[in-house]
């Protein structure tokens, strides 16, 4: 029997509120075996956040303590917090052999990019700017001015889709999240994640992913 090779990193990249994290929530509902990347931010835990789970929560000195020491693969300033990712968390998914996910800002995508990282970029699309406001606003955990600024950035990273090698509209969300785990499926059945010999009598062996 053959052994499949390591998992691809999947980089998910979509402006605030447009449904990424409920995405990847679900795809790993339904498959608990993609890992999650934990980001580092400078931002306050939000209903629900656990540290070392949801991110990292550190404080501005510390945060910029360690890309003074360069423990940062990428990091960036995002509506006045900062985020990052750890070159431990990049090491450990790596180490893993699994499939595993990213979840950053355009920025921060284009920072693993320009650093040659072997990734598989996805960008979640709102429907409109309309909805993406009707939906930062449903939230509830902004105010009126946080809100103005992640709709004017949307705009800019929302300009920037054809950086990414996969679009997903997320429209309606069981769609969306059927897309991405279509991205998933389709990258596991790439000839080279298979390593398969012909055990005897010439029938191919079935390499697990």
């Amino acid at each position: 029997m053959g052994a499949a090779k390591k998992g691809d990193v999947f980089v998910l990249s979509s402006p605030s509120g447009a449904g990424k994290s409920v995405i990847l929530s679900r795809a790993r509902l339904a498959d608990p075996a993609i890992l999650v990347s934990v980001s580092a931010t400078t931002r306050s835990p939000r209903k629900g956040e656990t540290d070392g789970c949801d991110y990292y929560f550190l404080s501005h000195a510390e945060f910029m303590r360690r890309v003074d020491g360069g423990e940062f693969l990428e990091w960036a300033e995002v509506h006045g917090n900062l985020y990052g990712t750890l070159r431990s968390e990049m090491d450990r998914l790596a180490a893993s052999g699994q499939d595993a996910v990213l979840e950053v800002d355009v920025q921060g995508a284009a920072s693993l990019r320009a650093l040659g990282c072997a990734i598989v970029s996805v960008f979640i699309m709102p429907p409109s700017l309309e909805e993406l406001e009707r939906r930062l606003r449903q939230r509830g955990t902004d105010t009126a001015e946080v809100i103005a600024l992640r709709v004017k950035n949307a705009r800019g990273e929302m300009a920037r889709y054809k950086e990414y090698d996969f679009v997903i509209v997320n429209d309606d969300l069981d769609t969306a999240v059927a897309d991405f785990q279509a991205v998933i499926r389709a990258r596991r059945c790439r000839a080279e994640r298979f390593e398969c010999r012909l055990e005897d009598g010439g029938e191919a062996s079935r390499a697990k992913v």
